[in-house]
């Protein structure tokens, strides 16, 4: 049954002002911005920080360390979501992202004063790992609150384009991590880098954490919600009639966010790593890479979030899909034959990432009532991040350790590949809708 609560007009004409998009745009994407650019630092500086917080020896298990804190950072997220997600269904998308910004950058500036394990001991690692926590908690309210927010204020027939913006402003993070990550790989010694240097990148998040802040409580709530509010229409319980009445378009937003999550990391995180753990180039170069694979998909995400708003959901994200199952394994092939094949197989991999990133988000929230819509986003983003995502190079390292296989990753992005065509072909189209607009 398709049931119509459409928003009346002073809430909808809103969505019509150029200056208001914008102020929603960068409300909405600042916040993934500092989250991405921290989650870069980590990743990139991974063996750096298992030298600091873990004690000397075996430099594996200190790697397996970190990525370990990495994943554990990643399994209190859904935690973070069941907290986040349904509180923004009941006060507001704006609180909550004013809230979750606020804790990750918090948690992020402390990082960067930490001390390590030669001075202070155990408390080092045990630090960093609540440290970690702390952010994964809160970064669980940030992908369901910014694609809410972005969803509800885009004009239906640019929505794609609009939610896209989300996914520009995690690019932009880890494009300024790597960025910031080659600065350093390219201007400190190895001594330097272990000394003060790793502390940079952290250290940077905090200002940026402030100023999105001031950005998000600044700006009014989304006119989709603000309806709600008018017509005392809020959910006093949004978790329960999210599992009662949109469990279908949880595992189906979750097939196609498991899709998005492992090249994510992949291409994006684990890449750096693989590159100088199993393919013998520099630091710098991997950077490099990582850099401009970002630039790449800074420009296409945006483009492929406009055709689909043009040509539907199902016809990009299906072809994305596709493209990954065929070209995962190909592509670490090529990678394996040189330098030149690295980057072959690297930018193949990045421009299919951004087809699937410039849609899934605007599909996946298309989907939900906006009853439960900021609900339903968080718990499938996160539950799906805490399987797929963050252990993405803990597993990676242990496969390829155990196989001795460097292909582990093809196959690997082959299966997400699979479960999110599974769900692609199960979603109808929804470009074009309107929000207010549900099937029960």
């Amino acid at each position: 049954m398709t049931t119509q609560d459409s928003p009346p007009d002073e809430f909808v004409t809103t969505t019509t002002d150029p200056a208001m998009l914008r102020r929603s745009i960068a409300a909405g994407a600042v916040g993934v911005f500092v989250h991405w650019f921290d989650w870069a630092a980590y990743a990139y500086l991974a063996s750096t920080i298992a030298s600091v917080f873990f004690p000397a020896g075996d430099a594996t298990a200190g790697l397996l360390a970190v990525f370990g804190v990495f994943a554990v950072s990643f399994g209190i997220r859904p935690i973070g979501a069941l907290v986040f997600g349904p509180l923004g269904d009941r006060i507001g998308r704006k609180r909550t992202l004013s809230i979750v910004i606020f804790v990750m950058s918090g948690a992020t500036l402390v990082i960067g004063l930490l001390l390590g394990y030669s001075t202070i001991g155990i408390a080092a690692p045990l630090l960093l790992v609540f440290l970690r926590l702390l952010q994964g908690f809160a970064a669980g309210g940030e992908f369901g609150s910014a694609a809410s927010f972005l969803a509800e204020y885009a004009p239906r027939h640019r929505r794609g384009f609009g939610v896209s913006w989300l996914e520009v402003g995690s690019l932009l993070g880890f494009l300024a991590g790597s960025f910031v990550f080659l600065l350093l790989s390219l201007g400190l010694s190895a001594d330097q880098l272990a000394s003060w240097g790793w502390r940079i990148p952290f250290l940077l998040a905090a200002p940026l954490g402030i100023i999105g802040f001031v950005i998000r409580t600044k700006i009014e709530d989304t006119p989709e919600y603000r309806a709600l509010e008018a017509t005392g229409e809020v959910p006093r319980s949004p978790v329960r009639e999210l599992f009662r009445d949109n469990k279908k378009q949880l595992l189906q937003a979750a097939g196609l966010m498991t899709m998005m999550h492992v090249p994510f990391y992949a291409v994006l995180t684990y890449l750096v790593t693989y590159e100088t753990d199993y393919l013998g180039h520099s630091a710098g170069g991997a950077a490099l890479l990582s850099t401009v694979i970002s630039l790449l998909a800074l420009v296409l995400v945006p483009a492929f979030g406009r055709l689909s708003d043009r040509v539907g959901r199902r016809p990009v994200l299906l072809g994305a899909g596709f493209a990954l199952f065929v070209l995962a394994t190909p592509a670490y092939l090529v990678m394996r034959t040189g330098l030149t094949g690295t980057w072959i197989g690297g930018l193949t991999l990045g421009v299919v990432l951004a087809a699937i990133l410039g849609t899934y988000a605007v599909w996946s929230a298309e989907i939900f009532p906006t009853r439960t819509r900021q609900g339903g986003l968080s718990i499938a983003y996160n539950l799906t991040a805490a399987l797929f995502a963050g252990t993405v190079p803990y597993l990676m390292t242990v496969l390829i350790s155990t196989t001795g296989s460097t292909l582990v990753p093809g196959p690997y992005l082959m299966v997400a590949a699979a479960v999110g065509l599974v769900a692609a072909f199960t979603m109808r189209e929804t470009a074009g809708e309107s929000l207010s607009q549900k099937e029960d």
